[in-house]
């Protein structure tokens, strides 16, 4: 049975269960004070209540695997390779909830997240490369984040890209807001979202009239997919832009929002839950990136528009491919919704790594804004200055530096939960360790290949 704990403390490490540590400083002061372990646990309810009351903090790992920077490489691989793709989806979802699943577990067990693991494991020089490294990865996330809700305002109500640039500021009001009135409003803002997103594509699926046992087929790797330069090209940047390493030092954060027990029984409980939460959400994350590629191969491919890889050319072409002017209005109200998801909870990552990283303590109104404007003030810049033909190249850009970033985020992880002195009886299992560091190894060497490949490409 879980009982609560004082929201105050952070749980130490007399507890039972709790590691022994041998971390080189003590543990810091958790980021987001005013939301952590602020939602109790019901004690004595029922195994559903509980699995309730950690519902939330998935979910908003879950927009980060379906914001619009991932939308560029569903249209590509769906348009010029119908459903081929679809078995990459699916393992970039499959590697997604495994390392999810280790920062969920590394901040419960620990009572760290990510960011104020490694501040306080590494030297400070090391650290403060990994939080250049991190902040520079926020940006980029939180550019294709901008731009994309950007460009869903443009098509949908014809506002200036500029503009519509400017207007993403205002997720750092309503955060604020809603966290004010309690962190549950944050996490039921961002599953409402979630959920429209869902039915503009479920919408989308039926107008589409897919090929169900094409898209089954799709499931199923293929060797095509390494023999040909060109889609496994696209094939890494799915992989690429799907799992995001902001995430890992968010989830490691949100997680210890929920007032667990911090007995050897109350950890292992709220890692179950809480990893329940995660592949659920990561699941609607999975129907809406493999929605997008299907619609794509449905419309595109099936027609003959093999080169669709814009958003803005999707949605001028789904009205007229699919004869009905809905389509394309859902297809910018599902970019727009997808946009400011993200920037709630690329506001919140970067947060998270500014305490963890540097131990700086501002007023949370400041900290979101120093936070949003280092994302708004480029996009900005080169919208104004480049136009359209600038913004797709940032997006580019900003999937470049998040799949450098990447690895530099998974592997301190996976040390940290593979470390017995830190995790105690919670350290990964050999087959854990086998598995993670086989991911690891993967996406380093795809996103290296992938990121030479692009430069050869600009050069």
């Amino acid at each position: 049975m879980l009982q609560p704990t004082p929201t105050s403390e952070p749980v130490s490490a007399s507890e039972p269960g709790a590691p022994s540590g041998s971390w080189r400083r003590p543990a810091s002061v958790p980021s987001l004070p005013e939301i952590h372990r602020s939602l109790p646990v019901a004690v004595g309810a029922s195994w559903w209540r509980r699995l309730f009351a950690f519902m939330g903090p998935g979910y908003l790992i879950a927009v980060g695997y379906m914001d619009p920077g991932n939308w560029a490489t569903d249209l590509a691989g769906g348009s010029r390779y119908g459903y081929a793709l679809l078995s990459v989806v699916l393992l970039s979802n499959l590697m997604a909830i495994f390392l999810q699943g280790l920062a969920l577990k590394l901040g419960i067990v620990t009572g760290r997240d990510l960011a104020q693991a490694c501040r306080d494991q590494y030297s400070t020089p090391v650290a403060m490369v990994l939080w250049l490294m991190c902040e520079a990865a926020i940006v980029a996330c939180d550019l294709a984040e901008v731009i994309g809700t950007a460009i869903g305002l443009n098509l949908l109500f014809g506002i200036p890209m500029v503009w519509g640039a400017c207007v993403t500021s205002l997720d750092v009001l309503m955060v604020l807001w809603l966290q004010h009135k309690g962190f549950r409003y944050v996490e039921a803002l961002v599953v409402s979202l979630i959920l429209g997103i869902a039915v503009c594509f479920g919408i989308e699926l039926v107008f589409a009239h897919p090929l169900w046992s094409d898209v089954a087929r799709g499931l199923v790797p293929s060797p095509r997919i390494v023999a040909d330069p060109q889609m496994l090209f696209i094939a890494l940047g799915i992989l690429g832009a799907t799992v995001m390493p902001h995430n890992l030092y968010l989830h490691s954060s949100i997680v210890q929002t929920r007032r667990f027990a911090g007995t050897r029984l109350g950890k292992r409980e709220a890692i179950g839950f809480a990893f329940a939460d995660s592949t659920i959400a990561l699941a609607f994350a999975f129907f809406i990136n493999a929605a997008i590629l299907i619609v794509a191969a449905a419309v595109f491919h099936r027609s003959g528009h093999v080169e669709v890889a814009g958003i803005q050319e999707a949605y001028q072409l789904f009205s007229p491919l699919l004869g009905t002017a809905a389509a394309s209005m859902l297809f910018a109200i599902a970019l727009i919704a997808a946009g400011q998801n993200s920037t709630l909870t690329g506001t919140m990552a970067g947060q998270i790594v500014m305490e963890g990283f540097l131990r700086l303590r501002l007023p949370p109104a400041l900290r979101r804004m120093i936070t949003r404007l280092v994302a708004i003030v480029p996009a900005v810049a080169v919208t104004a200055r480049y136009g359209d033909a600038g913004v797709a190249k940032l997006l580019l850009l900003s999937q470049v530096v998040l799949s450098l970033q990447l690895p530099f985020a998974a592997i301190p992880l996976l040390m940290f939960t593979s470390s017995r002195a830190k995790m105690g009886e919670f350290v990964n299992r050999l087959q854990t360790r086998i598995a993670g560091w086989c991911i690891c190894v993967l996406i380093a060497g795809l996103n290296a290949w992938l990121v030479a490949q692009t430069l050869i490409h600009w050069s």
